[in-house]
């Protein structure tokens, strides 16, 4: 989706109503010949560089990382619904280019298994919609649970709102269960497109009224 202008001119009248002094900038001189911020002093509040501010400014949001959109709003103080949006208008930049993107089949490479392997504590590698793609033989041992199926790749969040050992596993289950939420939602965010994902929020989404709410 080509939506460049709105992004310029959006991006653009932030910039313009925020002044020095509102953004908390020392301001030397009275010799400004724009009005509010410049493209230099947002690029600084934002932590870029001018020239990738620049890009932003001139409506090209492809690619933009959402810590880069975070720190954006923030030098912009944008409110809630100007910072939805923002977002919204980097989604829809990007929405293209992910939906041409082509599946790629995750699978854990020999050498991060031997590394697993040699850890003496427990752990996994997971990917970003909780999976379980490798594990070594504490981590298998303590996540009991998961592996007792016969499953080979087990869902973190699966386990946690469907399984009720869950609760009793870990000690704060609220504060996980929350976390979880808040990951899979920030992975939505980034790959909207991602078939398995969907499939996950919409199975968790049906059987978890924890989730769903």
């Amino acid at each position: 989706m080509d939506n460049r202008a709105e992004v310029r001119d959006f991006l653009t009248s932030r910039r313009a109503r925020l002044t020095p002094e509102h953004a908390g900038l020392t301001l030397y001189g009275s010799n400004r010949r724009v009005k509010g911020l410049r493209r230099e002093e947002v690029a600084v509040l934002a932590d870029v560089s001018t020239d990738y501010y620049t890009r932003l400014e001139r409506g090209n949001l492809s690619g933009v990382s959402e810590s880069v959109l975070e720190s954006l709003a923030t030098a912009l103080q944008l409110d809630e619904s100007e910072r939805v949006h923002l977002f919204d208008l980097a989604r829809a930049a990007n929405a293209g280019n992910r939906r041409r993107r082509t599946p790629v089949k995750e699978q854990l490479r020999p050498g991060i298994q031997r590394i697993l392997d040699s850890l003496s504590a427990p752990a996994y590698v997971r990917n970003n919609r909780l999976d379980l793609l490798g594990v070594n033989a504490l981590g298998r041992a303590l996540l009991t649970d998961l592996y007792d199926g016969g499953t080979t790749h087990p869902n973190l969040a699966r386990y946690l709102f469907l399984d009720d050992r869950s609760r009793d596993f870990y000690a704060d289950w609220t504060r996980v269960a929350k976390d979880v939420v808040a990951s899979l939602r920030l992975q939505a965010g980034h790959t909207p497109y991602d078939r398995g994902l969907t499939d996950l929020v919409g199975e968790l989404s049906t059987r978890s009224e924890e989730f769903r709410t």
